[in-house]
């Protein structure tokens, strides 16, 4: 992954909520085509960072840069340059039909016969949404509405996925199929994913890199391999001093 190009970056980004810092003066690389995992005990600000590139948490310090050149995280414009956020709880509209929250995904898309093309392509990716296509997806269980929020946040064809905690709530068999689907989606489409995920094991199965927070500070960054075969992730989450 060396010769990749960097996508995206945070540089030295604090975030304050209140008097808390959520983050303090953090760096974070997503280069072309990798995984990158975001991990940490609950608090570390792990989903900050996803909020923060994704323009939802207010960001007091700091750059972030869009192909070296610095942005202003805004939704709507960080939608328009090809990253999608899938936010944790698996934020389906309840009301609306499968078929239907696949077309507000693809909301920026104008030409209706490439509309169609993608929810069928969504389809054939997740099978089990082509199913229940009619279906009011609150009506689905768990782990389909989970491959509902990550097929919506692929219609617009995204070169970054931001996911927070794709398996929360899920059960292992779900989990495993939600991981395999996250994998298929990177190599498929080539898409950089930085993943939230509190199912360590899982995760680090399908990273190429791996960033460790702790109250609002990376204290770690590795190959996932390295990561998963130091003892950094056993210090973090047992609270002891790192340095």
């Amino acid at each position: 992954m060396n010769d990749s190009e960097t996508l995206l970056q945070l540089k030295n980004i604090a975030v304050h909520y209140g008097g808390v810092k959520a983050l303090d003066g953090v760096d974070i690389a997503l280069d072309e085509g990798e995984i990158v995992a975001l991990m940490g005990p609950n608090g570390a600000g792990k989903s900050t960072v996803l909020k923060a590139l994704f323009g939802l948490a207010p960001i007091e310090s700091g750059k972030i840069l869009w192909h070296e050149d610095e942005i202003i995280p805004i939704p709507h414009k960080i939608i328009q340059k090809g990253i999608s956020f899938v936010p944790q709880g698996r934020r389906v509209f309840s009301h609306l039909t499968v078929e239907e929250n696949l077309e507000i995904g693809g909301f920026t898309v104008n030409d209706k016969e490439e509309l169609k093309r993608r929810i069928n392509e969504m389809m054939e990716m997740f099978p089990i949404l082509r199913q229940k296509r009619k279906q009011k997806s609150g009506t689905l269980s768990g782990g389909q509405q989970q491959m509902l929020a990550l097929a919506r946040g692929l219609m617009t064809d995204p070169k970054i996925l931001l996911l927070d905690e794709p398996s929360l709530g899920l059960a292992p068999k779900v989990v495993k199929e939600v991981f395999e689907k996250i994998k298929e989606i990177n190599l498929k489409h080539k898409t950089a994913i930085m993943i939230v995920e509190h199912n360590i094991k899982s995760l680090l199965s399908v990273a190429d890199r791996a960033y460790v927070l702790d109250k609002g500070k990376v204290v770690a960054k590795d190959t996932a391999k390295n990561i998963t075969n130091s003892d950094i992730l056993e210090k973090v989450f047992m609270g002891k001093n790192i340095n």
